[in-house]
């Protein structure tokens, strides 16, 4: 089965000033096609951040997809494109169709009268360069594509990765995840799985003896408990069996509420959170 990797690079978001929302937004719809993701990891904008973190996703379980996100603009310090084509021993091109669309983004800057330094030019041309035998995901809009390498042949192949290179700004990488990589990458290649929640107003621990039942008799199943004001339990699987054991769940909780030293406990509980 297809798996995915995520690295995040961002100094801003390690310093605090930047909240990562890419990677949690990409999860999701990794979740909805069934194609789990092992690992988010997130760099430093160095090259030598960005190759370790390569490194040990690459050596992980294939066929995967691996997402950098962040660090392919024009400053000094967007190095992501050349870390990637330095992990994979590959020199850099320029894309034509990149390089176009800085062409039409320099030519609507000094049509609004703005002056355009041979440095400014250089700075953004940058970004047309892509790891040589790299490919460009289909897309609308926007300087920056999905900027595609596969190894191995990439990831429809057992035993192939394929990495894509996506930029930090949120709207454009939503933009070339749902346009670009879902269809030509992970539509048909996952298995989603049936999802089922219960929630419950007692102490996590307390339901303790069902979970320890349900990861003895659903050992299929991924069992997940997560305590709050009002603890929620996951599970997730296929349909059948995530049905099968959350009667199980809600049969104990149903169980608790008809109990009046249960009652008296959750209202305690209720209490010392409120």
């Amino acid at each position: 089965m297809m798996r995915a990797s995520i690295v995040v690079i961002g100094d801003e978001i390690l310093g605090g000033f930047v909240r990562d929302t890419n990677s949690g937004w990409i999860a999701g719809r990794l979740h909805a096609m069934g194609v789990p993701l092992d690992r988010i990891v997130t760099v430093p904008d160095d090259c030598g951040a960005i190759d370790d973190a390569l490194t040990g996703e690459l050596a992980r379980s294939r066929p995967r997809v691996l997402l950098t996100s962040g660090g392919i603009g024009s400053t000094p310090d967007d190095v992501t494109v050349a870390a990637v084509a330095a992990t994979l021993g590959l020199g850099l091109r320029v894309e034509p169709e990149i390089d176009a669309r800085i062409t039409r983004a320099l030519q609507w800057t000094i049509a609004q009268g703005a002056e355009i330094t041979p440095e400014h030019e250089r700075a953004m041309r940058k970004m047309a360069l892509v790891p040589e035998g790299a490919r460009l995901l289909a897309s609308t809009g926007g300087i920056a594509p999905g900027i595609v390498v596969d190894v191995e042949r990439g990831c429809h192949h057992e035993g192939g990765v394929t990495i894509v290179i996506l930029p930090g700004v949120p709207s454009e990488l939503k933009r070339i995840v749902t346009e670009g990589i879902e269809p030509a990458l992970l539509v048909g290649h996952g298995a989603p799985l049936h999802v089922a929640e219960a929630r419950h107003g007692y102490p996590e621990s307390t339901l303790s003896p069902v979970l320890d039942r349900l990861v003895a008799e659903f050992p299929d199943l991924h069992v997940g408990s997560y305590p709050d004001l009002e603890c929620v339990i996951r599970l997730k699987g296929p349909r059948d069996r995530v049905e099968q054991a959350m009667k199980l769940v809600r049969d104990f909780i149903a169980n608790l509420d008809a109990d009046p030293s249960s009652q008296r406990l959750r209202a305690a509980w209720t209490a010392r959170w409120q």
